[in-house]
């Protein structure tokens, strides 16, 4: 019988080009699917949340994906876990309804941007692989009086990649906030969706704002003009994180429970 199974995953996404398979490249997907391969027995696809860019991170990226292997997720969470390599962890295994897709059933997910936001190197509070050095003090209440700005539903072609091209470049932005914590700034930013590199430009464009060289009433004439070259720069990629994904509750459960917890007549 097949099962619908859940990863979330956390990785360090220095020594990765990214989630999504690529031909002689190190991924994500590419080193956990030979893995899971291995424990359940049979050809695996993952489906992703969502792809990261080379050097991006996360704490708790999901994929999905289906199998008749009979293991609990427990046991299953181990014998996948101790065949990856360090910068790899399990967090959670977990059966899922049928029509659980890690992409397409996505609620929102958040994402934080940290920059290091002091003379020091971020290597003396050992950050250096998660985080933006920036020198320059930052303004922090101005940084946060532009980044109401973005919250909304709208058009995101100013801040998305050079090139990108989707059928909509309309996006919705939950919240945008931020806060300092000693040293380090952080940018989080949920949505229910997010342009290429939309996430790291966003913050480049504060950190201008932060800097003087937009003021914070600039972001939103920059968003309404839909282009890209007017916004702040793209951000490197390893002071981003993927910190959490959110779905509809029925669908982390496996369809017998999730028609019960709905009130369905149960199956005999």
């Amino acid at each position: 019988m097949d099962r619908t199974i859940s990863l979330v995953v956390a990785f360090d996404g220095t020594d990765f080009h990214g989630w999504q398979f690529q031909t002689g490249l190190r991924t994500v997907q590419g080193v956990l699917e030979p893995a899971l391969q291995r424990v359940v027995r049979h050809p695996v696809k993952l489906c992703g949340s969502g792809r990261t860019d080379a050097g991006v991170h996360a704490k708790g990226h999901v994929s999905n994906f289906t199998t008749t292997c009979p293991l609990d997720p427990d046991r299953m969470r181990h014998a996948i876990g101790s065949r990856l390599d360090t910068d790899l962890s399990i967090v959670a295994v977990r059966e899922v309804h049928e029509e659980f897709h890690a992409g397409f059933s996505a609620v929102s997910k958040l994402y934080r941007y940290r920059i290091h936001n002091t003379l020091n190197r971020p290597v003396e509070n050992h950050t250096r692989r998660f985080a933006y050095h920036c020198w320059k003090k930052l303004d922090l209440d101005r940084m946060q009086a532009a980044a109401r700005s973005f919250v909304g539903k709208m058009d995101f072609s100013s801040m998305a990649a050079a090139g990108c091209v989707r059928e909509s470049m309309v996006r919705e932005v939950l919240r945008c906030d931020i806060e300092r914590h000693g040293d380090e700034i952080r940018i989080d930013v949920e949505g229910t969706g997010f342009l290429h590199k939309q996430v790291r430009t966003m913050a480049g464009t504060l950190v201008n704002v932060g800097r003087g060289i937009f003021e914070p009433g600039d972001v939103a004439t920059i968003i309404e003009g839909r282009d890209r070259a007017n916004a702040g720069p793209t951000m490197p990629g390893h002071g981003l994180c993927l910190q959490w994904v959110r779905y509809p509750s029925h669908l982390l459960q496996p369809p017998l429970s999730a028609s019960l917890e709905k009130g369905s007549p149960a199956a005999p």
